[in-house]
C-alpha cells in the first residue's frame, strides 16, 4: 500500500514539472498594450518637457538669456542698438546692427556677434545653458533695403576649457526689406552644454555696400 502512494505522488510530481509553453504564464494583449502605451507616453512627455527659452523679446527684458558680448573680430566696425523702437516685428524694442562695410575693408574684412553666457565667455568660463529638449531656435529678421547677406547664422561651437556640446549652422541668409522668421534645426543635436547661444558673422566680399539689419523675438523652442 505504502508502495502504491509513493508511485502515486511520483507521478504527480513529474506531471507539474513537464507544463506546456501553453501553461507557462505569458503577458496578455492587454498588459502588453498598456506597456506600450505607457512608454509612450513617457517619451511624449520628454519631448514636452522644454519650455521655450528667450534670448531677444524687448530691450532689458527678464525673459532674455545669454548676453551680446562677443563682437567679432574686434567690434570697431559693427554699431549695435538693442533699444531700437521703429518698425519692429513684435514688442515695444528690437536690434539694429549696422555693418560699417568700408571700415571693415581696413581691417579683417568680417564682422559678427556672439551671444554669449556668461558674458564674453569664449570657452574658457563654466556657465551656459542646458536646453534638452529644444528642437529648434527660431529668429525674426529684415534687411533695411533688402539684400543684405548675413554669411552664417549658428548656435553653439565654442571651444576651450568648457566647450559647447555641439554646434548648428545656417546662411547664407539674404534679407528682404520686410521681416521674415528663420530656423535653426536643432533635432538630434547635443544641446546639453550651450554657452554660445546664438551668432551671426558676415564679410565684405558678399556685402559691396554697407549692410543695415534688425532682428527680433530670438528664441529656442
Amino acid at each position: 500500500m505504502m508502495r502504491r502512494w509513493m508511485i502515486v505522488l511520483m507521478v504527480v510530481t513529474l506531471a507539474g514539472c513537464f507544463k506546456t509553453d501553453e501553461d507557462k504564464a505569458v503577458p496578455s494583449a492587454g498588459n502588453v498594450t498598456q506597456k506600450a502605451e505607457s512608454s509612450a507616453s513617457v517619451v511624449k512627455s520628454e519631448e514636452k518637457s522644454f519650455s521655450p527659452l528667450a534670448i531677444y523679446t524687448d530691450k532689458s527684458s527678464r525673459q532674455n538669456h545669454y548676453i551680446p558680448s562677443g563682437f567679432m573680430p574686434d567690434g570697431k566696425c559693427i554699431k549695435f542698438n538693442d533699444a531700437w523702437t521703429e518698425s519692429c516685428q513684435e514688442g515695444a524694442s528690437c536690434i539694429k546692427l549696422e555693418y560699417d562695410v568700408a571700415c571693415s575693408r581696413d581691417g579683417q574684412k568680417w564682422a559678427g556677434v556672439y551671444w554669449l553666457y556668461p558674458a564674453n565667455n569664449w570657452g574658457n568660463l563654466k556657465g551656459g545653458f542646458n536646453l534638452t529638449g529644444a528642437t529648434k531656435l527660431t529668429f525674426w529678421a529684415r534687411g533695411e533695403k533688402g539684400g543684405e547677406r548675413i554669411e552664417e547664422v549658428k548656435i553653439g561651437g565654442l571651444t576651450g576649457d568648457y566647450p559647447d556640446s555641439d554646434t548648428a549652422v545656417i546662411g547664407p541668409v539674404i534679407l528682404t526689406s520686410e521681416w521674415k522668421q528663420y530656423t535653426i534645426d536643432l533635432r538630434g543635436k547635443d544641446l546639453s552644454y550651450i554657452a554660445g547661444g546664438f551668432a551671426w558673422a558676415t564679410n565684405v566680399d558678399v556685402n559691396p555696400e554697407d549692410c543695415v539689419f534688425y532682428l527680433d523675438d530670438i528664441r529656442y523652442e
